[in-house]
């Protein structure tokens, strides 16, 4: 009414705070765990007040963990990736990072994709961006060429570890902001045990830390951005493009074709910026990757080994490509076929977790830092702490069951580790925790009344023009039920109490 006087910034403030989404109010596993700080968030509880907002926590969190990793790699750094393969395997510490600084050219000062290396690899076999990523972790390697090359190594890996960090920040903070009521479910990802163990094995986080901001970009409404941020992401590893797949569908379910657009033409620019002068310049350099993914013999992690395992006899590469090829349109097929079909549209992020784990799962190799491609997207998709810290179990034993695998095999005839049964166990158990965290996601979309996301009314915070939108196409028999209405809640910023979208 014309004669009320406005509410005050702190009662707005205070209003807006409660609707926060608290996990120990909806998860028995948060409540339980919370004790050990205190138990749960009383009824007057303020969050988002003082210094401790939930994007700082967050942060500082992952910082701790991704700490807490580096610590973990202390005896390959101080002798094991330099003393013989079999100790970097026994103490589960194993990086490509100091192996590839001398055995892909860095260390020599060669140029990546322009310079021809000596040995098998002719060429570096990354992503253009990726390799940028390598250049310019070499270039902060301020340690003199005289110094001895254990050292060297060891000062790359630390500068890489100091970036990689920098990414894990991002992924934590972008995870924190994209579903404003839901800035708790960050702490998923920070304290995710997987993701400490293998967030320094490769350069994996950076398409990572990209995909993420994607995410971010995209449940703002911010299309272009979501399209560059793709388009980098795909610079620097394959997987992201596939997050298009399911926005296409989404978008076709929805009539929101301009930002579909939109997003396809920023994702495509921005992937040819970047690949473009080594593509001109450097063109066997730069196909090196693509050659690489294609001719790569049937590797560690996949059910494509245990199978030539389990029978002893081989399978050629082509065919392995073509079946995973076809493997993989078939999930797609499936997965939109639910997405156009589903009585209530799904959300991105389960749809987008969804894709990229049938393409982990369908394809010839899975190195243990590739669970980093799936943690903020099962945050996102299903942040129910229970069933997470399944998955993530899963993937510890993966993470520990490869390097005891190897260090079996490699270390003569001692046999320290486990055998060829026990790493197939460990395989068995990756997949299963992987299709556990599926059926979860698939579940949620066929009865999103169990969705924890959408257990307050909400639609899709993720989503972007996606949220709240009617359908315009259904494959669905029946109509679908009615959406209840989205519940517009608090944007988290970085180091400031929620607010609300401008």
């Amino acid at each position: 009414m014309c004669g009320m006087p406005s509410p005050s910034a702190e009662e707005t403030s205070v209003d807006q705070d409660r609707t926060v989404v608290r996990p120990t109010d909806q998860d028995e596993v948060a409540a339980a765990g919370s004790e050990l700080f205190g138990g749960r968030a009383g009824r007057w509880a303020r969050p988002g007040d003082g210094p401790l907002t939930p994007v700082r926590v967050v942060a500082l969190v992952m910082i701790g963990m991704f700490a807490l990793g580096m610590v973990q790699k202390i005896p390959c750094y101080q002798w094991a990736w330099f003393r013989g393969a079999t100790s970097q395997y026994t103490h589960a510490c194993y990086s490509d990072i100091p192996h590839l600084f001398l055995g892909r050219g860095f260390a020599d000062g060669l140029v990546p994709y322009f310079d021809r290396l000596s040995g098998d690899m002719q060429y570096l076999e990354y992503p253009v961006l990726t390799g940028v990523f390598m250049q310019v972790a070499a270039w902060l390697t301020l340690t003199p060429d005289n110094d001895p090359i254990q050292q060297r190594e060891q000062m790359y890996w630390m500068v890489n570890a100091g970036m990689l960090m920098i990414c894990a920040v991002v992924v934590a903070v972008c995870t924190v902001r994209t579903q404003r009521r839901r800035p708790w479910d960050g702490l998923l990802v920070a304290l995710a045990p997987a993701f400490a163990l293998t967030a320094t094995i490769n350069w994996d986080l950076l398409a990572v830390a990209l995909t993420a901001a994607a995410m971010l970009m995209w449940s703002r409404g911010r299309a272009l951005a979501f399209g560059v941020l793709i388009g980098l992401a795909t610079a620097a590893k394959l997987y992201p493009v596939l997050l298009l797949g399911p926005l296409l569908v989404l978008c076709w379910r929805a009539a929101r074709w301009r930002a579909f657009g939109t997003a396809l033409l920023g994702a495509g620019a921005a992937w040819l910026v970047v690949n473009l002068p080594v593509m001109a310049f450097a063109p066997e350099g730069w196909r090196k990757f693509y050659t690489f993914s294609q001719e790569r013999p049937i590797d560690f992690g996949s059910f494509w080994l245990v199978i030539t395992q389990r029978t002893g006899k081989p399978i050629d590469v082509e065919t392995v490509n073509t079946a995973s090829v076809v493997l993989m349109v078939v999930f797609c097929a499936g997965i939109a076929g639910l997405a156009l079909s589903a009585a209530r549209r799904p959300r991105f992020a389960q749809l987008a977790f969804l894709v990229v784990a049938a393409f982990i799962l369908t394809n010839k190799v899975y190195s243990p830092q590739y669970v980093l491609w799936l943690i903020p997207l099962a945050v996102l998709a299903r942040p129910r702490w229970r069933d997470f810290l399944i998955w993530q179990a899963c993937e510890v034993m993966y993470f520990l069951g490869i390097w005891f695998y190897l260090a079996y095999t490699s270390d003569g005839d001692k046999h320290q580790g486990l055998p060829q049964e026990g790493y197939q166990a460990a395989i068995a158990l990756h997949l299963l925790g992987t299709l556990y965290l599926c059926a979860l996601v698939v579940r949620d979309i066929l009865r999103p009344e169990g969705d924890p996301v959408r257990a307050d009314g909400a639609d899709d915070p993720a989503g972007g023009v996606l949220d709240g939108a009617p359908d315009a196409f259904v494959l669905a028999s029946e109509a679908p039920a009615p959406r209840p209405p989205a519940i517009t809640g608090p944007q988290v910023e970085r180091g400031a109490a929620p607010t609300r979208d401008g």
